[in-house]
């Protein structure tokens, strides 16, 4: 038993890179991971151990854990044409607020993730991986991973985080699960990374480093919200409200302490909605990025290398 501790005790340091989800706003991220890349001269793969994300920060980090992605590839996934290409529908009109089906059929996605993953299964991944979705049919989290379920498809794993609800459909995984959306669980799953990591590594040693996707500060009209049912909370975003929810940070900040590094910021003039491709809201999301890099840059260097 003394041997273990002491070995438990001498173990280096873990570093886990953790993806909140929010669509397309996801990219600023990936222009601070880019900044980082030039500054360390190494990729997000060899900086990184362990690989956790929700929904488009899920698929990042299966792209860094299987294909070994560094940021200007990532950067290159979430291309304008790529992500138009995923967002392609066969079926009607989807412009109307009140669709009766998803906005997305999906198929344009999993088409996209099978160029980029193929056949891989999630137990190929070169480093730990895991992506967050809520199993429906068992009402509970599902943690799909390279490490309790090898044998479930990057591309199923991929979607299945992805299942926003209102946008893309529900999604079947290989064991005949259907899941959806992890950020209705937790969108920001640094907590549930440390602890994985904790448990694998064998080892108290963990840093978190966790990159969000900026949070909408609008303020909410209190007194009209009273009246508001079911349309009234959809036009105001509650689908938002709930992944934008600040609890997991202040309990990771209280847990990790000086072991977790939170990257995000208000988003300002970046479109709260998960699919706005426009070029200017693109261009915002860009700016973001580089202005997380302005700010916790040099905390962040500091973090990864003390």
């Amino acid at each position: 038993m003394k041997n273990y501790f002491e070995l438990f005790s001498r173990t280096k340091t873990k570093r886990v890179l953790s993806f909140d989800g929010g669509g397309v706003r996801a990219i600023a991220g990936i222009i601070f991971l880019k900044q980082l890349e030039v500054a360390t001269g190494k990729s997000v793969f060899d900086l990184f151990d362990m690989f956790v994300g929700t929904s488009a920060g899920g698929m990042n980090a299966l792209l860094i854990a299987i294909n070994k992605m560094n940021a200007s590839e990532l950067h290159e996934f979430w291309s304008r044409d790529n992500i138009l290409s995923s967002m392609s529908t066969s079926w009607e009109n989807r412009t109307s607020f009140l669709h009766t089906r998803p906005k997305y059929d999906g198929i344009g996605k999993s088409e996209l993730l099978k160029k980029y993953f193929s056949d891989a299964s999630m137990g190929e991944a070169h480093k730990p991986v895991m992506t967050l979705s809520y199993d429906v049919e068992n009402r509970r989290p599902a943690l799909l991973s390279s490490i309790d379920t090898p044998g479930i498809t990057a591309v199923s794993a991929a979607n299945a985080t992805s299942a926003a609800p209102i946008y893309y459909p529900t999604s079947e995984i290989e064991d005949g699960s259907w899941h959806i959306d992890g950020g209705i669980v937790s969108n920001n799953p640094a907590l549930i990374g440390y602890v994985k990591a904790t448990n694998y590594f064998k080892t108290n040693k963990i840093k978190v480093l966790s990159i969000g996707t900026g949070i909408d500060r609008e303020k909410i009209d209190g007194p009209a919200s009273r009246k508001w049912g079911a349309l009234g909370w959809l036009r105001n975003d509650v689908i938002g409200i709930m992944l934008e929810q600040n609890m997991d940070h202040e309990i990771s900040v209280d847990l990790m302490k000086d072991k977790y590094l939170r990257i995000n910021s208000a988003t300002e003039k970046v479109n709260k909605k998960l699919d706005d491709i426009s070029e200017i809201n693109l261009e915002r999301i860009h700016l973001m990025g580089l202005e997380w890099w302005s700010e916790f840059g040099k905390p962040t260097i500091k973090f990864i290398n003390s």
